[in-house]
């Protein structure tokens, strides 16, 4: 599913002879450029964001606040939201006659990694916050007894248990940096481009097969080797389950965890905020209004957003059986591989999850085209290119939970004669359901708000919302903004409510990365 369509792009761009010298062809793209830019942001969102998101996982992993609950799915929305939905929230929170307009931000690069940073924040927390959760306290108590002070402490013991799982986490958002679609393409307004935005704009705006096909390949280079990394560094944390030590904070604690608590829910809460403000106020010092909201249920070309939004839940409810099928089947050969085929097997699943989905979906495009009308426009074609972009993330969560399934446990059921379907059932699904169910919240609002290769697979009669988002904010005037504000203030409901799920059925799970 994800090498036919790079494939048949590869084919379709280099078949008649004409793009036979790929250096030229990155040459005349600029690649060089594209390149240090996109490695130089993504560097600096992934700097930025371990430095929002590390102290935020230390207050969640270490102590017992009420609200935690609240504060946990408050910092899981920004990561599932579509990348056009955060892209329209920061640009309305920055740009002219917004409420951050005197940072002057708007036209700068700064827009881009801030961004990237709400986004990405998740990674961090949930990725370090697991295993801070799991770190045994004695080792730090027996420190202190022994006179180390607090920094001491933190330097010689928490940081080395700590150093891979911050590691595993910064290669994974540098990924997501390094392919960001709808951030760049919205914040960017054409000033800054990375490698993803100008294999879009080669291929869509300019038809420039070649030059987008020879940009994807230096973009899938880029993609293995932190793929790569990130797979040798993720061999190094481990799942744990240890009992959960969080207290409540005391005396002098208070100050630094309100502090950080303070900054964080700023930064988590303005962007969906103005969301909903511009939702009812679309023109900045204008009336109040709900025309955006009246407008989902009227007609466009047919089918109104509510319409859409029916589709879009369908769409992703396959797409989510989908990916579960694929990721379970994934998860389980990594699991039990072992040394280097292990890590092989997770390269070549994590691929999809930083290759573009722009390319992606351009392949599809371009393999959709050769084939018989019934099968081009089937309305599975949609769910199963979603499915392609979330399966990597199931894999992610269900691997770290099959690692705590007790081999020997698992060898003597099947000595007395259980089939292997039932040592499934009776062993291993006890103690990975909880991901399951976590894993299949996670694919449904990953597919709902895929926007990158819907964009190229999608038909008027199976438009998704951020598809119709995006249309939405090409348009000119006021109206058409409102629709698209109200449509995203309508992904952010859908997201909260089963982010809100997944939070609930994982409240006492232990272990896992994500």
């Amino acid at each position: 599913m994800f090498g036919w369509p790079l494939v048949a792009l590869a084919e379709r761009a280099f078949a008649d002879g004409s793009a036979s010298n790929l250096w030229q062809l990155l040459d005349g793209a600029n690649a060089a450029h594209l390149l240090w830019f996109t490695v130089a942001q993504a560097a600096a969102s992934t700097a930025l964001t371990l430095l929002i998101g590390l102290p935020l996982a230390w207050v969640l992993s270490t102590y017992e606040l009420r609200g935690a609950l609240l504060l946990r799915v408050l910092v899981t929305i920004p990561f599932v939201l579509p990348t056009v939905v955060v892209g329209v929230a920061f640009s309305a929170l920055l740009g002219d006659r917004a409420p951050l307009a005197g940072l002057d931000l708007a036209a700068s690069v700064w827009a881009i990694l801030l961004a990237h940073m709400f986004f990405n924040v998740a990674v961090v927390v949930r990725t370090v916050g697991s295993v801070w959760s799991g770190i045994d306290p004695r080792s730090e108590q027996a420190a202190r007894t022994l006179g180390a002070g607090p920094i001491r402490v933190f330097r010689t013991i928490t940081l080395p248990a700590l150093a891979p799982a911050i590691a595993s986490a910064a290669s994974v958002v540098f990924l997501f940096c390094a392919t960001s679609f709808g951030v760049i393409l919205i914040l960017g307004g054409g000033r800054f481009n990375t490698l993803e935005t100008e294999i879009y704009r080669q291929a869509i705006g300019f038809f420039q097969l070649p030059a987008a096909v020879a940009l994807s390949m230096v973009q899938i280079v880029v993609v293995a080797v932190v793929v790569a990394l990130s797979a040798i560094l993720g061999r190094r944390v481990r799942a744990t389950a240890a009992p959960r030590y969080r207290r409540r904070p005391r005396g002098r604690e208070w100050p630094v965890i309100g502090s950080i608590l303070g900054v964080s829910g700023v930064i988590l809460l303005a962007p969906p905020a103005i969301l909903v403000l511009r939702s009812v106020r679309p023109t900045v010092g204008g009336n109040w209004n709900l025309d955006g909201y009246r407008a989902l249920s009227e007609s466009v070309n047919g089918q109104t957003p509510l319409d859409t939004m029916r589709y879009s839940l369908l769409s992703a409810t396959w797409a989510t059986v989908i990916a579960m099928a694929l990721g379970l089947a994934g998860a389980v050969a990594i699991s039990r591989a072992r040394g280097w085929s292990g890590s092989a097997a997770t390269v070549i699943t994590m691929l999809p999850l930083g290759v573009s989905a722009v390319t992606v979906g351009l392949g599809y495009l371009v393999v959709l085209t050769a084939m018989p009308r019934e099968v081009s426009t089937s309305p599975v074609i949609v769910p199963a290119v979603q499915a392609l972009i979330a399966c990597p993330l199931v894999i992610r969560i269900l691997v770290p939970a099959m690692g705590l399934i007790d081999r020997r446990l698992r060898q003597a059921t099947a000595t007395l004669g259980a089939g292997p379907l039932r040592v499934w059932w009776t062993v291993d699904f006890p103690v990975i359901r909880r991901a399951l169910c976590a894993a299949a919240g996670f694919a449904f609002v990953i597919a709902l708000g895929e926007f990158g290769a819907t964009s190229f697979v999608a038909r008027p009669d199976t438009t998704t919302v951020p598809v119709l988002i995006g249309s939405s904010l090409a348009r000119p005037g006021s109206g058409n903004f409102a629709t698209a504000m109200a449509c995203s203030v309508m992904m952010l409901v859908v997201t909260a409510v089963v982010v809100t799920l997944i939070e609930v059925v994982r409240r006492e799970e232990r272990g896992g990365e994500f």
